[in-house]
């Protein structure tokens, strides 16, 4: 007589799988920055873009990199688009200063860093608030 004996499988997913999404989000939202900003760069090397237009796009590239972040990152997440697209947008605002300053090679703690966070966090909420109302109407 063989004996059978059962393997209790635990479940191997994430206790806080919110975690994740929020880190995937903050990692392509800084990655999709990085890129948007090079390029940008490139068009104010080869073309004659006004020194006026440089804030206003950097403002455009941080939206949308914290919108392909939010999107991206929250694909998976049915509940809590806006503390986790808030928290997307925070965390990204500040590890893209870090990032951006340790690049420059200056830190400036001043107003503009706490506006910037401000605003990372409102758009990263709507956007999550959007992104998780989306897919709970596509179902």
């Amino acid at each position: 007589m063989k004996l059978r004996t059962k393997i209790n499988i635990q479940n191997t997913k994430n206790k806080y799988p919110l975690i994740g999404y929020i880190a995937k989000g903050t990692l392509l939202a800084l990655c999709t920055s990085l890129v948007l900003v090079l390029v940008f760069a490139f068009l104010l090397k080869f073309t004659n873009i006004s020194d006026s237009a440089i804030a206003p796009v950097n403002q455009v590239i941080k939206g949308v990199s914290i919108f392909l972040g939010v999107f991206i990152g929250l694909r998976k997440c049915k509940e809590l688009g806006l503390v986790s697209g808030l928290l997307i947008g925070f965390i990204y605002t500040l590890v893209a200063f870090l990032v951006f300053s340790i690049l420059s090679g200056s830190f400036t703690f001043d107003l503009s860093l706490l506006t910037d966070a401000v605003f990372g966090a409102v758009i990263g909420a709507i956007c999550g608030i959007i992104c998780v109302n989306i897919k709970k109407s596509a179902n």
